[in-house]
């Protein structure tokens, strides 16, 4: 079985799947963070159905959605980190220009932290910081780095991960 091949089969969802549609948000002031995702990240505000009985923000670009939802109280979301955490969870998107992108975010004076992940002499570029509500975002030019399967790697295989379809 080729590379390909075995790429399809992992990557074959076992529910009828597409793709990404949107990450959801609870927001301190939905306002302030709809401006932070249009002006920092270049979404655009869509038309969000009027069924719905809470305050909130639908934006749009990249071929994904943002979903900002009003917190109902301010005890209902996390403070903001005071220290960005690479190692946190996070939604990250491609970039062409990480230095344009790091240029940008000095100018609007966005604290962000750099990283690097190298792998057989291929090098990508990670810049991570958080939005008003302290979730964080990754820029990166992760489209550098090969997608394989494991099975196509040398490195023994994670034993964790082989097992992870078996039920206990």
């Amino acid at each position: 079985m080729g590379v390909l091949q075995e790429i399809e089969q992992l990557v074959t969802p076992s529910l009828p799947l597409l793709s990404l549609n949107h990450v959801s948000f609870i927001c301190k002031n939905v306002a302030q963070s709809a401006k932070f995702y249009q002006d920092v990240l270049g979404f655009v505000l869509i038309r969000r159905p009027s069924s719905f009985s809470f305050e909130g923000a639908w934006l749009f670009n990249y071929g994904i959605g943002i979903h900002l939802l009003q917190c109902n109280s301010t005890t209902d979301i996390k403070q903001k980190p005071s220290v960005i955490n690479p190692k946190d969870n996070h939604i990250s998107f491609q970039c062409t220009d990480i230095e344009l992108v790091k240029s940008r975010l000095q100018e609007m004076g966005m604290k962000h932290v750099s990283a690097i992940v190298e792998e057989g002499g291929i090098k990508v570029d990670q810049l991570f910081f958080h939005d008003p509500d302290g979730y964080m975002i990754e820029i990166c030019n992760c489209e550098n780095l090969p997608v394989l399967p494991i099975s196509a790697c040398p490195l023994k295989k994670p034993q964790s991960y082989m097992d992870s379809n078996k039920i206990i």
